[in-house]
């Protein structure tokens, strides 16, 4: 491999005051290759553990993830300024899926047997295959790693990991902590790395399968790439998810639930509440309940426990949304409140609500990720599902309504997405699939089906 970017450095900055927090040099290309073997040897003796063993690593992993709660709270909240409350809540959710997974991993994997129609007899059997490549991004840079790491780990592969490069800090410390727990080595690596060396860790002949949490656009880039490296590949992508609230709605709790779901983890998630779909009878109400909420969001130090939200994790980001806050703006779009850019350090952006949002803005077309809600008013709710799935996007959405089986089954029937949250607002569930579909990407995590994605679905069939 040659890389441009060798023996280069980079820095990490804290989002809320843009000070520098560490620099790391890039690895060299036969540092990388070595990893990569490492991993595969290792993944040659991993393979032929039993369920029992990995799980009893597994649980360790999510106990050293607790002893250390502390220190990886305060990283994740340096790096990319999501309150440090959250980042404690990041953690407690790291636990979960690690005892999740190692108590179910044994019946979700188990080999099946079936009759063959010629009378003979099947068996199914799960097996590992290899190198799984994860690309991560920054919002969530602990969840993010332990959704894939776990589920494979238990699934008998090995595991590479590419962060973000802006939590650098945070992936270092995972690595450190899945060794404290007795990891063997090799078997979870982090690269250091450019994009063009990046490149070549997906075609390489020992990596097997790449998953990459990200923008729609990598989802494109990477899905491609492997594509052509015929390497089945998950991506979780971008989104702009629909909150439909009904006329039969409970408005109070319409409006604390979706304020909740459009700024947790200062409104930079996937799956976040964004465009607020509300049928016309009561738009008026939800509305200036909604921004009178809005209004009241405190933003400053993520550490301080009176602050409501913290800083956008870059400046660039900061400032890409708000050139589409001012796009939609120009386009139509009402500010209700927010949509400046406060003075002073760091890198800040107030609760910000848009409305008389249409298509052709990108308050309605894209994905804004930060505290920018859109909303929009329907006829009916006819018109209000209309308007939910008017988008290139499907991760997940959101229905208010008391009439509970009704909202199910517009859920199951109408929504063209791959997760729906009733009355609430939506959070990973290691209990349930993650995922979605159209240009929010392929593939499932949690709920036992991303243990299921990087497997050898192998037939063994015998005869009478």
């Amino acid at each position: 491999m040659n890389s441009q970017k060798k023996n280069k450095s980079f820095s990490t900055i804290n989002p809320a005051n843009g000070k520098t927090l560490a620099t790391y040099n890039y690895m060299t290309d036969k540092d990388v290759e070595t990893i990569i073997q490492k991993s595969h040897q290792s993944f040659l003796e991993w393979r032929k553990t039993t369920f029992e063993d990995r799980a009893k690593i597994i649980k360790a992993i999510g106990a050293e993830l607790q002893n250390q709660k502390s220190e990886l709270s305060e990283m994740m909240t340096n790096e990319m300024g999501k309150l440090l409350k959250q980042s404690y809540q990041e953690v407690d959710l790291c636990f979960s899926i690690c005892e999740i997974s190692a108590q179910k991993a044994a019946d979700i994997l188990k080999n099946e047997e079936r009759e063959l129609s010629n009378g003979g007899r099947g068996i199914i059997t799960y097996s590992p295959i290899g190198i799984i490549y994860g690309i991560q991004p920054w919002n969530y840079p602990c969840y993010q790693v332990i959704r894939y790491a776990i589920s494979n780990l238990m699934a008998g592969n090995s595991v590479l990991l590419k962060h973000a490069s802006n939590v650098t800090g945070s992936a270092k410390l995972l690595e450190s902590i899945f060794k404290a727990a007795g990891l063997p080595d090799g078997l979870f690596s982090v690269f250091i790395i450019s994009h063009e060396q990046s490149d070549k860790v997906l075609n390489h002949e020992l990596v097997r399968g790449i998953t990459l949490t990200g923008s729609s656009e990598a989802g494109e880039i990477i899905g491609k790439k492997a594509g052509q490296a015929l390497k089945k590949s998950v991506l979780e992508l971008g989104s702009n998810d629909a909150y439909i609230v009904l006329e039969d709605a409970d408005i109070d709790l319409a409006v604390k639930t979706c304020v909740m779901g459009r700024i947790y983890n200062n409104g930079e998630t996937c799956i976040a509440a964004k465009r607020f779909v509300v049928v016309e009878s009561i738009y008026d109400k939800f509305r200036d309940g909604f921004v009178k909420a809005m209004e009241n969001i405190t933003i400053g130090d993520p550490k301080d426990k009176s602050s409501k939200m913290g800083p956008i994790a870059r400046e660039d980001l900061r400032e890409t949304l708000h050139q589409q806050v001012e796009k939609s703006v120009k386009h139509g779009a009402k500010i209700l409140c927010g949509g400046q850019i406060p003075k002073g350090e760091g890198f800040y952006y107030p609760a910000t609500v848009l409305e008389n949002v249409i298509p052709g803005q990108p308050a309605y077309d894209d994905e804004l990720f930060g505290p920018v809600a859109s909303l929009i008013k329907a006829k009916d709710e006819n018109d209000a599902m209309r308007i939910a799935n008017d988008s290139r996007f499907g991760l997940g959405g959101g229905i208010f309504s008391k009439n509970e089986k009704h909202a199910i089954e517009l859920a199951m029937t109408h929504f063209d997405t791959g997760m729906v949250f009733i009355n609430k607002f939506g959070l990973a569930e290691p209990n349930m699939p993650f995922g979605g579909v159209k240009n929010s990407g392929f593939g499932r995590e949690h709920g036992g089906f991303g243990m299921k994605e990087f497997v050898n679905v192998k037939s063994i069939m015998l005869p009478n």
